[in-house]
């Protein structure tokens, strides 16, 4: 059986949250508004979801961890979008994943239920995970990028400077409406030489830049309370065949987001690698 750990966040009230990113972001981007509104209808375009909203006893669940991939695969440890089955409702696998093309070597984004009919992943995933209701969210509109952070970095960074040892969780999803961004999608074999470093990592992945627009799907932790986190982690898809994982925009003065989010109640820590590191996490 996996280790389970919970813990309950800091949950400051939307409008306080409101207030604080509306600070922090100023200072990145051009042109910021951050405000409470209805969280939009998310069964329909671009984000095409399961669910009509974020909403309803919001937590996070960090599985696994990168210690399962680097330095070297470990095979005995197991881009979701899912809803789970009810009693009134089968579970519904919506997510996407990206590879290499094997082809072209270009980018490949496929939706996972066309080829598969499990819900299974491996090795680690960082989830945000609610009853799929609508209901009151943070709605963050972000253009032109003058600093140096990323979108879901500059939160994080926010909370982090103004929460200090108060954790807060938060995800939910953005769109990079215009511009491009950075991704990078795995090889399709595992290393079958150790990976000891940042620069080993990046040397292995594949990178690529692509357009907008793009569905993003955000978890982050303003800090570790202890218990081995990867403190953001972001994948996008789109309706144009590319996605992977988000790393930062390339074209900092046209780029446009939009997002919806909400604090996580929760946190469910489960199978911890026993060995860690600190590489390979951006």
């Amino acid at each position: 059986m996996a280790s389970v750990e919970k813990f309950s966040f800091h949950v400051p009230s939307l409008e306080e949250l409101v207030g604080v990113l509306q600070n922090g972001l100023k200072n990145n981007f051009a042109d910021v508004q951050v405000s409470v509104v209805d969280c939009p209808d998310l069964t329909k375009e671009p984000y095409a979801y399961p669910v009509k909203g974020i909403c309803g006893k919001p937590r996070i669940a960090e599985v696994g961890g990168v210690p399962y991939l680097i330095p070297l695969i470990n095979k005995k440890k197991f881009m979701p979008i899912v809803q789970t089955k009810s009693d009134h409702k089968p579970a519904v696998n919506g997510s996407y994943f990206a590879q290499i093309n094997p082809v072209d070597g270009g980018c490949l984004l496929e939706k996972y239920s066309k080829k598969y009919d499990d819900f299974g992943f491996a090795l680690l995933a960082n989830l945000f995970a609610s009853e799929g209701q609508p209901g009151k969210v943070i709605e963050v509109k972000a253009k032109g990028r003058t600093g140096k952070h990323n979108f879901v970095t500059c939160m994080r960074e926010t909370l982090k400077k103004h929460y200090g040892d108060k954790p807060i969780g938060m995800g939910g999803t953005f769109v990079v409406q215009k511009g491009k961004i950075k991704v990078h999608v795995m090889p399709p074999e595992f290393s079958s030489c150790p990976l000891t470093s940042d620069e080993d990592v990046n040397n292995w992945l594949h990178f690529f830049e692509i357009e907008a627009p793009l569905v993003c799907q955000p978890v982050f932790v303003s800090q570790d309370p202890g218990f081995d986190l990867r403190l953001e982690h972001t994948h996008c898809f789109s309706h144009h065949g590319v996605g992977g994982h988000y790393h930062y925009d390339t074209t900092p003065d046209a780029v446009e987001y939009l997002g919806y989010f909400l604090p996580a109640e929760v946190l469910y820590r489960i199978d911890k690698p026993k060995e860690t590191h600190t590489y390979g996490r951006d």
